[in-house]
């Protein structure tokens, strides 16, 4: 889509919002991030809410871990319909408030982690105990899950079909992660490689791109319809599938590449400068 388009060309139907990095700030050199959303943002989407489009967050959290930010959102208005939301980098779509869980993809997780435990002997493992929190073999660094962390055995971990799994080394690099994961292919899963050494495993085909798919045809919308921002390479696909895809600025090149266009930083409220574009 051309970069000058404007209100005046195109208004979305529906706009996909990552989380963490688009509207939450990070908190620099950690993998954390200030649950704070800026006034300048909260009018943004705010406007967006006043034209009839359907906000639609996207993330690779958990469901858990995403009420709190439509509740900062003030989503859904009192009266309207339950919010949309893709969770778990697209395995997990549900409805809000109440949290109720529409549709889910699983797979079999253990070969894939097998493989690299191999080549990370050491790393963490997690998958999410809905409601709760997550199942960890071991701790995980302080506030990089939301939730109660419960230790268990791995073969615990994955003895049952699971949407996502989170594989963290703290002692690694992101850049060694992507290595290895294009090294090993993984055969039987997608997989994304997060800020730095965190990968997500999700049953192959399912991305923020077909959970957006799925929520977009019960809306009665399509790709064409749908604005979507995003700063991480869990966004690649949403940001090829959307009518229009755009990168926050801090974006790492794989995403900028995939997108149509970039916006500025979270730290300048990009998404928010993305927004009033189309809803003055």
């Amino acid at each position: 889509m051309a970069e000058s388009l404007s209100a005046a060309d195109w208004q979305p139907g529906m706009v996909a919002l990552d989380i963490d990095g688009t509207l939450l700030k990070w908190v620099e050199g950690t993998g954390q991030n200030y649950e704070v959303i800026s006034p300048v943002l909260y009018d943004a989407i705010q406007a967006v809410v006043d034209a009839g489009a359907h906000v639609v967050l996207a993330s690779g959290r958990s469901p858990h871990g995403m009420t709190n930010i439509a509740d900062l959102l003030d989503l859904p208005r009192e009266g309207q319909d339950r919010l949309w939301v893709v969770a778990s980098n697209g395995a997990v779509i549900f409805r809000y408030p109440p949290l109720e869980v529409v549709h889910e993809e699983t797979f079999d997780a253990s070969e894939a982690v097998r493989q690299v435990l191999e080549q990370h002997p050491d790393a963490l493992v997690a998958v999410e105990e809905r409601g709760v929190g997550y199942r960890v073999n071991r701790p995980f660094p302080e506030g990089e899950l939301s939730g109660d962390m419960i230790e268990t055995e791995l073969h615990e971990i994955l003895g049952q079909p699971v949407s996502r799994v989170i594989i963290r080394d703290p002692t690694a690099s992101a850049d060694d992660f992507v290595a290895m994961a294009a090294r090993l292919g993984l055969h039987g899963t997608d997989y994304v490689v997060g800020w730095t050494a965190w990968l997500d495993l999700s049953p192959v085909g399912v991305s923020k791109a077909s959970g957006l798919q799925y929520v977009a045809r019960h809306l009665g919308l399509s790709a064409e319809d749908t604005l979507a921002i995003g700063d991480g390479r869990n966004d690649i696909e949403m940001l090829r599938w959307a009518g229009r895809g755009v990168a926050m600025g801090q974006a790492v090149e794989e995403v900028h590449d995939a997108a149509d266009a970039t916006t500025e930083t979270v730290y300048d409220d990009g998404a928010a400068l993305e927004l009033r574009k189309y809803f003055p």
